[in-house]
């Protein structure tokens, strides 16, 4: 028998920091070749989007080049869409890569596997609301968060102009008011405040309207009360308007329709409700939910083939008390280490062991006006809530923590440093 192959599709937080683990462990040793496959070249931390979104964050300075990254460790880097897996004779087939003019790049490949993990992450849902797909925003990749900031930029100039007939205030409907919806509208006012002291614009938070609305009873649903009553006052004091309870019924052009017959105006619409996977994932034979997570056993297997993990929010982990593990970077990244000892266990012959979720708290931060959150103390399960300068290093250190898994200790350090220079050299927002 040869090396093993273990193909990990899927280069976001989980996937990255999987590939990197194996690699250096495994793929360097000669022990197994590690592949990841992704659609991109590059790689960013997902929860930064609606930075990149805003030009808070420039994407160009803290993107990873997979094929870089793959070569210093340990493992092979594929770029390419998954469109079919024979699960029977264990290969993948991966779509032809396309140019911006769609001529073909790379030709249909197949590749086959000993292992294959799923790691597809999820996008938003829209629950097939009309007009959503036609004329929202969505943050679910880089690209649609830079297509967000460029047309984010060409709004505030449409609204500079003095010619213009447009009215004096720029609208943002925001559908969705869980984490991404939430810090999106806080670094909605600064973009408008950063713009407005560099010239790009005239107009500066006071004349910016950005509307928040979510169908649960409050916002940030998934979190405890006391963040969401907290996150809830800071963004009213920014002047964010929020509107829980409210159903979006469809969507047009330059206005957002709620059940309750309410038309809100707006210049730019962003869609950040509900997450489901990538529907690819129901048609492969096995099982899944509503929303195409695939279900996993607790050892993070397929339920129907022991050839097949899912992790991330494309998987539907049971836990003990009944529900599933929730699809947040923290289960993701929890995810890393019961899946490399159950990869390195299967290729062995030894038994797998289950994954147990550990709630560390959460966290939202609010640009620069503030950051609240909660951390979990120990296994008694009782939260500390924190909030200010305190909440915002806490913040902070969840990126460090996944840089400090893809490239170690010293490297990370070293960006930390250049990180700092650069705030001191480049321009606070992407301008260009």
């Amino acid at each position: 028998m040869g090396v093993p192959r273990i193909v990990v599709v899927g280069g976001g937080a989980g996937g990255l920091e999987l590939v990197t683990r194996l690699g250096r462990k495994l793929g360097r040793r000669g022990r197994a070749e590690i592949v990841l496959i992704d659609r991109n070249a590059t790689h960013i931390w997902k929860p930064l989007l609606h930075e990149v979104a805003t030009g808070a964050l420039d994407s160009g300075l803290d993107e990873i080049s997979y094929p870089g990254h793959a070569r210093h460790h340990g493992y092979r880097f594929q770029r390419g869409t998954l469109c079919h897996v024979d699960r029977e004779a264990r290969t993948l087939t991966l779509a032809p890569v396309l140019d911006e003019d769609g001529s073909e790049v790379l030709p249909s490949r197949t590749l086959g596997y000993d292992l294959l993990v799923l790691a597809l992450g999820s996008v938003s849902n829209d629950f097939g609301t009309p007009g959503v797909g036609e004329h929202c925003h969505f943050l679910d990749s880089p690209q649609q968060a830079e297509a967000f900031r460029r047309e984010m930029l060409n709004t505030f100039l449409r609204h500079s102009d003095p010619g213009s007939e447009r009215h004096a205030r720029m609208v943002v409907g925001i559908v969705g008011g869980g984490a991404t919806g939430v810090e999106l509208a806080a670094e909605l006012h600064e973009a408008s405040r950063m713009l407005q002291s560099y010239g790009v614009t005239d107009l500066d938070s006071d004349h910016l309207e950005v509307h928040l609305i979510e169908a649960a009873p409050r916002i940030l649903p998934a979190l405890p009360e006391r963040i969401s009553q907290a996150v809830h006052r800071e963004l009213e004091g920014l002047g964010v308007r929020l509107h829980a309870a409210t159903r979006v019924t469809r969507v047009e052009t330059d206005a957002i329709h709620t059940a309750d017959g309410e038309r809100i105006d707006t210049d730019l619409g962003v869609w950040a409700a509900g997450i489901k996977a990538p529907p690819f994932l129901s048609e492969l034979g096995l099982p899944t939910e509503s929303n195409h997570r695939l279900k996993v056993q607790p050892t993070l297997q397929s339920t129907e083939d022991p050839h097949v993990f899912a992790m991330g929010d494309c998987a539907s982990c049971p836990q003990a008390d009944g529900t599933t593990v929730p699809p947040r970077a923290q289960a993701a990244h929890q995810q890393v280490a019961t899946l490399y000892r159950n990869l390195r266990a299967q290729l062995d012959g030894k038994p797998l062991k289950p994954f147990v979720y550990r709630d560390r708290g959460s966290l939202i931060s609010l640009a620069h006006f503030d950051a609240v959150g909660s951390l979990m103390r120990g296994a008694s399960a009782r939260s500390l809530f924190i909030e200010g300068h305190l909440a915002k290093f806490f913040y902070a250190s969840l990126y460090r923590m996944h840089q400090r898994a893809i490239h170690g200790t010293l490297k990370t350090g070293l960006i930390v440093v250049v990180d700092g220079i650069n705030r001191f050299l480049k321009p606070r927002m992407k301008l260009h």
